[in-house]
């Protein structure tokens, strides 16, 4: 029985792995679908080419700073209990990559590739897995000493904070540092706009990010024991009230229509194996509205040129997750408790403050050694032709 158990593990956690590393497919075409036409194959390699540098620093370094473990053991002692503890690092890796996959919607467009893949090592390396391994190993004792200040420790199930709040606060200084789209904001004070290149595509890209999110919810049970369907129905709740929100302050946009669910989705991770699942769809709510109107403040108002939207969704939906975690899992909201608002938020502050100073210390670095941006005519060109010397949809030489 215990070796079938140890099996079941294995694949309960590989399957979750697959599905989040199914998301990375989200990511990619949810950028190819909202960038020009002129930056579609950028976007495809970036996302593919980021998960690759991520698996080697992760594999190398992050998941050591994380967890105080590593692989460089024989591979008999790494096959013990069916490797379990490989499709864990796995499974987390998805997570870890998802950071580069965050921020890289952010700054589209205009960002030199090179930088970029530093930045993703240094990041998946050693800015990430610090604060995971606080929130989630124990690490320097400030889960207990949270828990001795509030009565309780910090709680992210699957991570509004540790991964989409960082992601989403590592963006902002990375994409105020890397500045606007060549004449984006005109001198005249107009905005240019730039609609997305294909509806379909980012539709596509919402959808597969969507599915694959049970996965990356649900099997943060990480063994099969301890599943639960409240995740699942938590997650679909909050899916739903950040799509209708979405749908009705957006205006019918079907851009905020697909990033709705994803708004939801972001915020319910923290919470989803206590909350309610009215409590959830409140969540939700509350998260796609916050999109909305944050999306429209930052491109219009303040103009800072989040391409994708990524600190809004990201980053101030996973903060909304954290500290929400702390009210609607409180058996006052019908959730199963545990859990204080106190905790929530000193966790979560911590989260942003520490995505916040590592941004800016890594591309602040980056773009005083390197430079970050691209010039006005490789801007001009476009990121496929200038980088990758082909475009999405080459046009027939006549020649051939």
């Amino acid at each position: 029985m215990e070796a079938l158990k140890q099996g079941a593990d294995a694949l309960f956690i590989l399957l979750g792995g697959v599905m989040v590393l199914a998301m990375h497919a989200g990511f990619a075409f949810l950028e190819l679908g909202t960038v020009r036409k002129k930056n579609q194959v950028n976007a495809l390699v970036k996302i593919l080419v980021d998960f690759s540098v991520s698996t080697v620093m992760y594999f190398m370094i992050g998941y050591s700073v994380a967890y105080g473990t590593n692989f460089f053991v024989g591979a008999e002692q790494l096959a013990a209990k069916n490797g379990y503890e490989l499709v864990k690092f796995f499974f987390l890796l998805t997570f870890a990559a998802a950071i580069p996959a965050i921020v890289s919607g952010g700054i589209a467009e205009r960002a030199k590739f090179w930088p970029q893949l530093i930045a993703t090592a240094v990041i998946v390396g050693f800015i990430y897995p610090f604060f995971e391994g606080i929130a989630w190993n124990q690490h320097f004792g400030v889960q207990a000493w949270i828990k001795a200040f509030t009565g309780d420790e910090f709680h992210d199930f699957a991570g509004s904070v540790v991964v989409h709040a960082v992601g989403g606060w590592i963006a902002l200084p990375a994409v105020v540092l890397l500045g606007a789209r060549y004449n984006r904001y005109r001198k005249d004070g107009q905005v240019s706009a730039h609609p997305p290149s294909s509806i379909p595509f980012l539709a596509l890209g919402a959808w597969i990010l969507i599915v694959g999110w049970f996965g990356f919810n649900v099997m943060s049970a990480q063994t099969l024991d301890k599943i639960s369907g409240l995740v699942a129905v938590n997650s679909l709740m909050a899916m739903v009230g950040g799509t209708i929100t979405a749908l009705v302050m957006g205006k019918n946009d079907p851009g905020f229509v697909h990033n709705g669910p994803l708004a939801g989705l972001v915020a319910v991770c923290a919470g989803s194996d206590l909350m309610h699942p009215l409590g959830a769809l409140a969540v939700g709510c509350v998260a796609g509205a916050l999109f909305v109107i944050m999306f429209t403040l930052t491109q219009n108002k303040w103009k800072i040129d989040d391409v994708l939207g990524v600190w809004p969704l990201h980053g101030l939906c996973g903060t909304w997750g954290g500290i929400a975690a702390g009210i609607f899992g409180s058996q006052t909201f019908g959730g199963l408790g545990g859990v204080n608002f106190t905790a929530q938020l000193i966790g979560t502050a911590m989260g942003v403050l520490w995505a916040l100073f590592g941004g800016l210390v890594v591309y602040g670095v980056l773009k005083l050694t390197m430079g970050l941006k691209m010039s006005p005519e490789e801007e001009y060109e476009g990121a496929d032709l200038t980088v990758h010397k082909i475009s999405a949809s080459p046009d027939r030489e006549a020649s051939w």
